[in-house]
């Protein structure tokens, strides 16, 4: 819902954290103690759901939102994989963009990660400002798992949602860079500067996105006095702390229902040619498809002209367009 407020300006008043929709009281107050952080939460959040739609674009599901709560429909409030993905990239888009805000400088909170110095056993210096992802997972386990925590973290729907927020965060600290900075004489590599940087967000709703395909369906075990969430089926390997976890089977997503919040396939585009999950067949859920021609206008036999500008001419093509009945 955070990321939804364009009506709110800056998040810089603690009457603003009372008006948030959709934080918990112990979230409200979080907010409250941490102003400063709470443009990089709605920041993360943001980031979360462009990354969400971008990944699943070509699916029946395609992370759509409403504008009331939740902002995914009932599709988070039921325990499936495509929950088990929103929570997984939420908490990684925040954990991101608060370790962002630290090594760009916006917070007084937190810099650059001061812990990487010196030199390094492959002969480097490390310098630079390495990205404080300790700092920015922090955060993100105690401003987002509050929520489940507040609850009682033994319910199947708090252990689920809790491992794929640490799945999220993950995604991020596992797959830190290293980047460098070469010195010397005309650019030669004498010696190297070198910092550890995030990957780029589109890596880990990548990450994410191969996690939610893998998925593994999970119950409740008790282990001694502590309640766990094992495979559903004993032939399949546990997970690992990496791995996206769901109680629930999904639904098929082909149909509009407004009371789940789920708002069907038809009117989608779809691709003829593909036998994938994108193609009409699946798409349309054997509802079948229209076909439209449409003109599209491209710029085509482009040339440089001395100095500087590139003229191209206008092509104009027609397209076939098919959308789901």
């Amino acid at each position: 819902y955070l990321a939804k407020l364009s009506s709110v300006g800056s998040i810089s008043e603690e009457e603003t954290c009372e008006k948030l929709k959709g934080l918990i009281q112990r979230q409200v107050q979080m907010c409250k103690r941490n102003l400063e952080v709470m443009d990089s939460v709605r920041r993360g959040a943001q980031l979360a759901i462009e990354e969400c739609q971008y990944q699943f674009r070509n699916r029946r599901w395609n992370c759509s939102t409403l504008d009331t709560l939740p902002v995914f429909g009932k599709v988070v409030t039921q325990g499936t994989r495509e929950a088990a993905f929103v929570y997984a990239i939420s908490s990684a888009g925040v954990a991101f963009a608060v370790t962002r805000a630290c090594s760009s400088g916006e917070l007084d909170k937190c810099g650059c990660d001061r812990t990487v110095q010196g030199g390094s056993p492959q002969g480097f210096q490390w310098s630079g400002c390495s990205d404080n992802i300790a700092y920015g997972v922090a955060f993100s386990q105690s401003f987002i798992d509050v929520r489940e925590r507040s609850k009682g973290a033994s319910s199947n729907r708090a252990l689920m949602n809790l491992h794929n927020n640490e799945a999220g965060r993950k995604a991020i600290l596992n797959n830190m860079r290293v980047e460098c900075k070469c010195h010397g004489v005309s650019g030669s590599c004498e010696f190297k500067t070198c910092w550890k940087a995030m990957p780029p967000f589109r890596k880990v709703g990548n990450i994410l996105k191969e996690k939610f395909d893998g998925a593994t369906e999970v119950e409740q075990s008790e282990i001694g006095s502590t309640k766990v969430l094992v495979p559903k089926n004993s032939q399949f390997k546990p997970h690992t702390d990496e791995d996206l976890v769901y109680l629930d089977s999904s639904p098929d997503f082909c149909d509009h229902d407004l009371k789940n919040g789920v708002l069907g396939t038809s009117g989608r585009q779809c691709n003829k040619t593909s036998k994938a999950i994108d193609g009409c067949e699946l798409m349309c859920c054997g509802r079948g498809f229209h076909t439209d021609e449409v003109e599209v206008v491209e710029r085509c036999s482009c040339k440089f002209h001395w100095c500087c500008s590139v003229k191209c001419k206008p092509c104009h093509r027609v397209v076939e367009i098919h959308t789901c009945r």
